[in-house]
């Protein structure tokens, strides 16, 4: 088994997201580049020090992006060759921004979601009004609204959990409208 394969297999064998198990992977895949012709079990903590300072002093990546590097560093160690990575002294970590992220106000929100064009302005509105993620959102099935109880269940949302969000009074009549137009199509 490569050590691709083994990788995949710990990740699913845990329960990690396939979004996780993708991006972990691509991490993994940079620091075998990084320190190209080597493989893991050679190395140690000094050169996962040494590439995760890479990405933040040299790449200059967000503070978010190296801890998720380090994450699938102590992932790769630690659940799939089973060697402790030990201490890692001087880690340079990235810094986090000083500024506060740029929110939408509700007007602005109305302005955007009044440029979209169905079926895309019926996707956003249930994003912004439920709260939900993008792939939650994509995922959503007209077996998952509850129109009696005001409420949409989220499967498989972060975490592999199921989840209740509330559905916007707003989109109940469009929601409504979408699930007898594809019922017409079903028969």
């Amino acid at each position: 088994m490569t050590l691709f394969e083994a990788f995949r297999a710990t990740m699913r064998r845990v329960h990690y997201s396939p979004r996780t198990e993708e991006a972990y992977l691509h991490w993994v895949r940079q620091f075998l580049r990084f320190h190209r012709p080597r493989h893991p079990r050679e190395m140690g903590a000094p050169e996962v020090v040494a590439f995760l300072n890479h990405l933040a002093v040299e790449r200059h990546t967000a503070a978010s992006t190296q801890n998720q590097a380090l994450c699938a560093m102590v992932f790769l160690y630690g659940k799939v060759l089973g060697i402790p990575i030990g201490e890692l002294d001087s880690l340079q970590r990235a810094q986090r921004p000083k500024n506060v992220p740029m929110v939408l106000g509700r007007g602005e929100v109305r302005l955007l979601l009044a440029r979209l064009e169905p079926p895309f302005s019926l996707i956003a509105e249930l994003l912004y009004g439920s709260g939900l993620r993008l792939s939650e959102g994509l995922s959503v099935r007209l077996k998952d609204i509850d129109f009696e109880r005001h409420q949409l269940m989220v499967r498989r949302g972060k975490g592999d959990d199921d989840r209740p969000a509330l559905l916007p009074a707003s989109l109940r009549d469009r929601l409504r409208e979408q699930q007898r137009g594809l019922a017409r199509i079903a028969w």
